[in-house]
C-alpha cells in the first residue's frame, strides 16, 4: 500500500482547522493512502494539555505513527551530513517513505535534497 507521508506542516494546516488540507488528506485515505508520520513530527506540533487540538488529535486516530529506533537516527544523521541540512527530523520523515510514496510537507526544498540522498525516491508534495 501507497503511502502520504505527513511532515509537521501538514499537522499544523489540521490544528489550524484548514479545511481544503482535511479534505485533501480525507481524498487520500478514499483513494487507498495510508497515513504516515513519526513521534518527532508530532512533538513539533502537539502542546495540548487541556484538549485544545481536537482536530489534530481525531486526525492522528488515522495515522500510522512510528517510532525512531537508534538506527533511524544514525541514517538520519548520515543524510543530513550529505545534503548539507540541519533538520533531523525532515530527515527522519524521508526515512518513513518508501519508493512511490507521497510526503506532504512545508519544507519541500530540504526534503527533495534528503530524498534525493536517501534515494527512496518519494514524491515531494508542497502543502
Amino acid at each position: 500500500m501507497s503511502a502520504l507521508v505527513l511532515d509537521a506542516g501538514a499537522l499544523v494546516a489540521v490544528d489550524r482547522d484548514d479545511r481544503a488540507m482535511m479534505a485533501r488528506l480525507q481524498a487520500a485515505r478514499q483513494r487507498g493512502l495510508e497515513l504516515r508520520s513519526n513521534a518527532m513530527v508530532i512533538a513539533q506540533v502537539w502542546r495540548d494539555r487541556y484538549d485544545c487540538q481536537a482536530g489534530l488529535a481525531r486526525l492522528l486516530r488515522a495515522v500510522d505513527v512510528r517510532s525512531i529506533s537508534e538506527q533511524d537516527g544514525r541514517e538520519a544523521g548520515a543524510l543530513l551530513a550529505a545534503t548539507g541540512t540541519a533538520d533531523p527530523i525532515d530527515a527522519t520523515v524521508v526515512l518513513l517513505a518508501a519508493p512511490g510514496d507521497r510526503i506532504l510537507t512545508s519544507d519541500p526544498q530540504d526534503l527533495t535534497l534528503l530524498a534525493a540522498a536517501a534515494r527512496n525516491r518519494p514524491v515531494i508534495i508542497p502543502c
